[in-house]
């Protein structure tokens, strides 16, 4: 019963709506708005923004009203027993303006923006890589679908061919073992279109994880593979990629926060100042008047400077730890800036030997098709042999699915790319 209603559960509903249509950028939107690990960036953005206001606000004068009703254990006179209490009954009602100053908290202000900055830069890193996860999976269905065309086409040329084949084996043209050869090639195209349709409906469902929250898979794709942008030039590409590279950013605010931390750490060993200001009642009735005419409202004020003498040296070992942070992260920044140099080089070359050879394996598939269609002619006319077409066919086959890999391949290049320098 219960496996029965975990199934009615999950089951896939019915299409019964027209296909949702997508271009690139609505699957780029739908996954930001869908993504765990985006979404969890986003969120340590928003506490870090919030981590700031409040060390800010601990900058700030705070204000609190305070009611208090002493009771002392009388002896007989009007003091009572404790001399830190004023009477018997005391009654305290008042506001305190409460300021502290020092050099720790001013720096750990700074040290909360410089972690803001850094939550932000690893924010646009999430959201950068998840482009290049959409895009990946984006052309890589389109090229899963255009392989399943190929496919079914494959299916068609075999079946062709074997029909040929059959054709010139009754009119004692050739032999059946050509019939053979035929209907092997057949049986190979349709365990390929099998596999095919396998690949593209698993593409399908590695967009839809991340498109859709309710696994939706009534949609479909415009298919601009053919139209890819031009690739720009290295020069350009360098001075954006060293100005908006998110991981170099958020790694220069890291080192900034490690600088800033050391400081309130070694701020432990300076004198501190609270200043506190005070206004209302502490008398032995609740009221603005005694019964006397006595005005009981009024203020007082205290200033206390903290000096720092000993702790048993757990301010100096804050210190170095901080201190050890600090040189981490500035081994993490030169890190950064070498492996950004490293990533320009290596990535623009990618993309720019992906735009070349896709430029060659179109030419390529273009050639493998009229190979196909000559050798069938020649086979046809009994000057080519039945291994040369099946070899024909198999060339024209592999030569799409290597044009669509090489398309994808382009894409994926230009947005590792733009990865770099945030332009998608």
């Amino acid at each position: 019963m219960v496996a029965n209603s975990w199934a009615a559960q999950n089951a896939v509903p019915t299409q019964t709506q027209p296909p949702l249509t997508l271009t690139l950028q609505d699957a780029l939107s739908r996954a930001h708005s869908n993504s765990v690990s985006f979404q969890a960036a986003l969120t340590d953005r928003g506490l870090a923004r919030e981590d700031k206001k409040q060390a800010a606000a601990a900058l700030l004068p705070s204000v609190n009203y305070n009611n208090q009703f002493l009771y002392t254990q009388g002896n007989g006179t009007a003091t009572g027993r404790f001399a830190a209490n004023n009477a018997v009954h005391e009654y305290i009602s008042q506001g305190n303006v409460h300021e502290a100053i020092g050099y720790s908290e001013v720096s750990d202000y700074r040290r909360s923006r410089a972690l803001e900055a850094m939550a932000r830069a690893k924010a646009e890193i999430a959201a950068r890589g998840l482009v290049v996860t959409v895009v990946q999976s984006y052309y890589g269905l389109l090229a899963a679908q255009r392989k399943y065309a190929t496919a079914q086409q494959a299916v068609a040329e075999a079946e062709q061919f074997l029909g040929l084949s059959r054709k010139l084996e009754n009119s004692g043209e050739v032999a059946h073992a050509d019939v053979i050869k035929a209907q092997i090639q057949h049986k190979d195209r349709q365990r390929d279109l099998l596999e095919a349709r396998l690949a593209m409906d698993k593409a399908r469902l590695d967009l839809t994880i991340l498109l859709f929250p309710d696994f939706n898979e009534n949609f479909t794709l415009v298919d601009d593979a053919n139209l890819s942008p031009p690739l720009t030039s290295f020069e350009d590409f360098t001075k954006a990629a060293q100005v908006r590279n998110p991981n170099l950013q958020a790694a220069t605010a890291g080192l900034q926060a490690a600088r800033f931390e050391l400081a309130s750490a070694q701020g432990g060993h300076l004198p501190s100042l609270a200043l506190d200001y005070f206004y209302g009642i502490d008398s032995q009735h609740f009221a603005v008047h005694e019964p006397n005419g006595t005005r009981n409202l009024g203020y007082a004020t205290t200033v206390t400077l903290n000096i720092p003498i000993w702790n048993w040296g757990a301010t100096h070992s804050k210190a170095v730890q901080a201190g050890l942070k600090r040189q981490q992260a500035q081994r993490e920044l030169s890190f950064a800036q070498r492996n950004l140099q490293a990533q320009m080089r290596e990535l623009y070359a990618e993309a720019d030997a992906a735009r070349t050879e896709l430029e060659l394996l179109k030419s390529s598939s273009e050639l493998a098709a009229e190979s196909l269609r000559l050798t069938t002619l020649r086979y046809q006319g009994g000057e080519a042999t039945v291994l040369e077409v099946v070899d024909a066919q198999n060339t024209l086959t592999q030569s799409r699915n290597a044009y669509d890999d090489g398309g994808v391949r382009y894409r994926l290049a230009l947005a590792t790319l733009q990865n770099l320098t945030g332009t998608m």
